[in-house]
């Protein structure tokens, strides 16, 4: 079997480096976003799918788009029988759609029709999902619209960003060899979406970031959650912006307005406790401007918060 994949962060990552384990010299190119520049020196840095793939010897391509003059003609040196397609960041025109004789499937991370689109890990973890997990589906020209083949799934009400996106990546990879396995020995079984019960998982921005202690406080930990480790929740205190990395929920009628701090400790890990509208929550890890990641009880040592300041 002639496999082509098609992917571009670290979650894709996963998924190639398990499919080129499994089907060794049958995957015959890599197709991934262009290098980037990175940090303050923009420097040019590769993909992290590009680094894995000439890591194990397999051909990359990086098209500036996939306009038919522009990549046609390298799809037909490549001749896959399958192409696997895992957080690439475009949409595939019909022509490459068309071209594998076993299709196009995408390895997405949320359970479709839920959260389709640029985000969904991040969403769901806002949205507070008890459960989250990965389809594979036949790519279609919509916006991942495709009929599905598999789907796993977890409870996702506890650990951060990093580390659902991690159990996703290695459950989309398992899930992935047994739909290629299926597909190539004709005994996979494609369902439907229901369209009618899409969501849509925007991408994100800036101001998604930003912490806000007057909502829920089950939200404002969902929010520290869905962008920890990076690039982490936002808040503004009287020494500065600060990032918040961990948080957790703590069952306890405020003390006072949202955001202002209930509770302070400087001792070992330390202790800060601040108020939300409806419960308390236990900052637990922080970023102060311009330093790196703390405990509570150091950024308390360091002065940079009070029993008097307020989070806002």
């Amino acid at each position: 079997m002639r496999i082509v994949f098609m992917g571009t962060p670290d979650f894709a990552k996963t998924a190639l480096l398990a499919i080129n384990e499994k089907y060794s010299g049958q995957v015959v190119g890599v197709v991934t976003r262009q290098d980037t520049p990175k940090n303050r020196g923009h420097v040019m840095t590769p993909p992290p799918v590009k680094v894995a793939a000439l890591g194990a010897g397999i051909p990359v391509y990086q098209p500036a788009n996939l306009k038919e003059e522009n990549f046609r003609e390298i799809l037909e040196e490549m001749n896959p029988d399958i192409i696997v397609v895992a957080a690439y960041g475009r949409l595939l025109p019909p022509y490459v759609l068309e071209y594998p004789r076993l299709g196009c499937i995408n390895i997405h991370a949320s359970l479709l029709p839920k959260y389709r689109g640029a985000a969904p890990i991040q969403r769901a973890i806002l949205a507070g999902e008890k459960e989250i997990g990965v389809t594979i589906m036949r790519m279609a020209e919509g916006l991942d619209t495709g009929d599905m083949y598999a789907k796993g799934a977890f409870d996702a009400t506890e650990g951060n960003f990093e580390q659902i996106h991690d159990k996703l990546a290695a459950l989309g990879a398992e899930l992935v060899l047994e739909t290629m396995a299926a597909l190539e020995n004709g005994t996979a079984v494609a369902e439907p979406q229901d369209d009618a019960l899409s969501t849509y998982a925007a991408k994100i921005e800036k101001a998604d970031r930003i912490l806000d202690f007057g909502a829920k406080a089950e939200e404002v930990v969902n929010k520290i959650r869905a962008f920890s480790p990076v690039p982490g929740a936002e808040a503004k205190l009287p020494s500065g912006i600060v990032k918040i990395t961990a948080a957790t929920l703590v069952d306890e009628v405020p003390t006072g307005e949202p955001g202002t701090v209930a509770s302070l400790s400087a001792k070992g890990a330390g202790l800060l406790i601040v108020n939300g509208a409806d419960a308390k929550i236990r900052i637990e890890r922080l970023i102060p401007q311009g330093k790196k990641e703390m405990s509570a009880g150091d950024f308390i040592r360091g002065r940079r918060i009070t029993e008097a300041d307020r989070f806002e």
